[in-house]
């Protein structure tokens, strides 16, 4: 059975830090390209970061880039994370996982396989 199983949400004030992971089980975890999106209420799904299955190839949408860094562990942990800075109250959402067997990165959500529940993510102005 495939599991996604995101942590690290929370509560943070502007300009503060937060590291998202996103465990994953059930899948040969190096198959497959990582991506991550958010929903905020009342808004539509939007992609923020994504990783190629070695992790050598990264995308970012244009609101985080510089300021998110999407990376993985294919050796010990399966584990895919988002470390996020300089947050501010626009990033306030729930962050989901994705996961997708390809060998290229996509933006699109309905393009993965797999998806996770989410964490949310509360950032205080």
């Amino acid at each position: 059975q495939v599991q996604l199983v995101e942590s690290g949400g929370g509560l943070v004030q502007a300009g503060g830090s937060l590291r998202l992971s996103c465990s994953v089980s059930g899948l040969t975890f190096s198959s497959y390209a990582m991506g991550w999106f958010r929903q905020a209420p009342g808004k539509e799904r939007e992609f923020v970061a994504a990783i190629s299955r070695s992790g050598q190839s990264t995308s970012y949408a244009d609101s985080v880039r510089g300021r998110f860094t999407i990376s993985r562990d294919n050796v010990k942990n399966y584990t895919v994370y988002l470390q996020m800075s300089s947050l501010s109250p626009e990033d306030t959402a729930i962050y989901s996982c994705a996961a997708r067997y390809t060998v290229r990165l996509t933006v699109v959500y309905d393009e993965y396989d797999y998806w996770g529940q989410g964490t949310q993510v509360t950032v205080s102005s």
